[in-house]
């Protein structure tokens, strides 16, 4: 697997000063936390799903979750527990294909042995669980019941816990009940991969839904939230995890008040006609600037409901050349005692210590998602992929 490996050698050539690298289901879980990008769901009920999901392989989806829980009905989880099975068995009979990373949504830790018993030697094709509604309670019975299942089939199974629960909505609960996510999650670290926000159970707890002009940073009940978990879970000091950004649940509306923004938007200075018409369509402006704004937050990757939000999540994945190079520098060796420096681009200070932690996190992230070349931008990125 590689970002943008859909694309063709010489297109990756032309778009790249440094390109994804590749990794595989098998890789360090510090690669693979940082390679997620765009996590695609899809009910598990659906009767064609392994050819879906080697059809989203091939369009640049490298990591899906196949969902058991809230997207099915409740009467439905007996028939797609046995659907998943009889899928797997169908992909592990095209032993060519190339295939995303898979996890499985659950609803009940029970689940987790039991899938892993029925799916058999077809189990190497999973690399994990999704646990729902995570907390310290609910979370020690699911890390419990992975832990069993990995050592029973001797495969490594990856948690990614979803925050998603009332309590960390709560201000009165939330301390303690990020404090006892922490400490389970720390417990069983080299397990959990990365951890997963439910943004639309955060505001379900208000009864609010955001709209498509709208991020989830503009709800500011949610934003407050985000921005405890980040500060609990998402250090820079080695007791941090990746936190994924929350899922961008439209894909099509008929009225927005940012047509006129994106008409105009930096991100389409230079293209027309197809590619501005695909946003349009899409209704992506709100979706590119809560990417954004998930960066700026300390996020990295997202979950994402439909293929069309897969390619801005990754064309706004990839390090530019000029973050690339102020983070090289940063890092040089003989920066080691720290100062203050101008930047290549003559646009920015650079202080050494401050910003070495942002600077390791650019590099593990171009390490996955590639170096745009200097005259490389977004707009470019996402017309190559849209062209494939």
């Amino acid at each position: 697997m590689r970002h943008f490996g859909h694309i063709a050698p010489e297109e990756r050539q032309r778009l790249f000063f440094r390109e994804p690298g590749s990794f595989t289901a098998d890789s360090p879980a510090r690669v693979l936390a940082a390679a997620l990008g765009a996590t695609l769901y899809s009910p598990a009920t659906r009767e064609r799903l392994a050819d879906d999901i080697v059809k989203q392989a091939g369009r640049g989806v490298v990591s899906m979750v196949l969902c058991l829980e809230d997207s099915i009905d409740d009467a439905e989880v007996v028939g797609a527990e046995e659907n998943l099975v009889r899928q797997f068995a169908d992909l592990a009979a095209r032993p060519d294909a190339d295939l995303p990373l898979l996890f499985i949504r659950v609803r009940f830790p029970e689940q987790i042995p039991d899938l892993v018993r029925r799916l058999g030697p077809d189990v190497t094709l999973l690399s994990g669980f999704v646990l729902p509604k995570f907390t310290e309670e609910r979370g020690i019975a699911f890390l419990e019941a992975l832990t069993a299942a990995e050592a029973a089939s001797g495969r490594r199974l990856f948690a990614m816990p979803v925050l998603e629960s009332p309590e960390l909505m709560y201000r009165e609960t939330r301390v303690e009940a990020l404090q006892g996510i922490a400490h389970t999650v720390d417990k069983y670290r080299d397990r959990v991969l990365a951890l997963r926000l439910g943004v639309t159970d955060f505001c379900s707890s208000y009864a609010l839904r955001r709209a498509p002009d709208m991020t989830a940073y503009d709800v500011q009940i949610v934003a407050s939230v985000i921005a405890d978990v980040v500060n609990v879970l998402g250090r820079a000091d080695g007791t941090g995890f990746t936190v994924t950004g929350p899922v961008w649940e439209y894909f099509r509306v008929q009225e927005r008040m940012f047509k006129p923004q994106l008409r105009t938007s930096p991100f389409l200075e230079n293209r027309a006609g197809r590619l501005r018409e695909t946003l349009i369509e899409h209704a992506l402006d709100g979706l590119l600037r809560e990417i954004s704004l998930d960066q700026a937050n300390g996020l990295l990757g997202k979950t994402c409901i439909h293929p069309s939000h897969v390619l801005p999540v990754h064309a706004l994945s990839v390090v530019s050349h000029e973050e690339f190079s102020d983070a090289e520098d940063i890092l040089r060796p003989e920066r080691g005692g720290g100062g203050v420096l101008r930047s290549a681009s003559r646009n920015k200070m650079n202080e050494v210590k401050p910003h070495r932690a942002w600077a390791e996190r650019v590099l593990q992230r171009a390490e996955v998602f590639g170096v745009a070349n200097e005259d490389i931008g977004f707009v470019d990125l996402l017309a190559a992929g849209l062209a494939d």
